[in-house]
């Protein structure tokens, strides 16, 4: 069945440009694995679908492959590149750095759980119960996020936010191999939130490294 590019649900406040549409929707196409690992992709194809001229395709092109979701190689094309155990290694343990700190830090002032993320938990394990994995990791994005977005250092949050795309390919490639860790993360989630609502540093420490470590069978299986 030949891929559809998204109908937009609303219209966006600033229209996005040719160049970031493109960029969007390949993204997450590759994301979801609608555009799997070894794909060649064909700038007229992808400028086809998304209804641009094929400059901006190459720009967004440019743009996947500087952040390792394509390699462009030369007279063959863009192709989607895989997701290794090394790279997912490496968001996590990014993610363990920055997230670790802020929530530690959260705790130390006594600040509390940010508020949205019981609500960012329930729709997770609700999109969780569809098997949205897609959705599942933007939530999960999200509900990390605000962690992050509560302490306050916009500059941390910057680093966080160069993470972006890159960690919710990995959160969707770890949910596709091992579905069942589902209910496991769930808790987890829950786990965080109790912890950061006592402002135990020690607790919610222990909890994030647990939960930010790459799963040796995924790993294993991403080869």
């Amino acid at each position: 069945m030949p891929i559809a590019a998204n109908e937009p649900s609303a219209e966006p406040a600033t229209p996005l440009s040719a160049r970031d549409r493109v960029y969007e929707w390949v993204r997450d196409e590759i994301i979801k694995g609608a555009l799997p690992a070894g794909r060649f992709l064909d700038e007229v194809w992808v400028s086809e679908l998304v209804g641009t001229s094929r400059t901006p395709v190459r720009e967004a092109f440019h743009r996947l492959n500087s952040e390792k979701f394509i390699d462009l190689l030369p007279r063959r094309g863009a192709q989607v590149r895989n997701v290794t155990a090394r790279e997912m290694e490496e968001v996590y343990a990014s993610r363990r750095l920055i997230e670790g700190h802020a929530a530690c830090a959260l705790c130390t002032a006594r600040a509390g759980a940010p508020t949205d993320l019981e609500t960012l938990a329930g729709q997770m394990e609700e999109a969780g119960r569809a098997e949205d994995w897609f959705t599942v990791a933007r939530l999960d994005r999200a509900f990390h996020r605000a962690i992050v977005d509560a302490h306050g250092n916009s500059v941390l949050t910057e680093l966080y936010d160069a993470l972006q795309s890159r960690q919710q390919r990995v959160a969707v490639r770890a949910l596709q191999i091992r579905p069942q860790r589902v209910p496991e993360i769930d808790r987890q989630h829950r786990a965080i939130i109790a912890a950061l609502a006592h402002n135990s540093v020690d607790e919610v420490a222990a909890l994030l490294d647990e939960h930010l470590r790459p799963i040796p069978e995924i790993t294993a299986a991403l080869g």
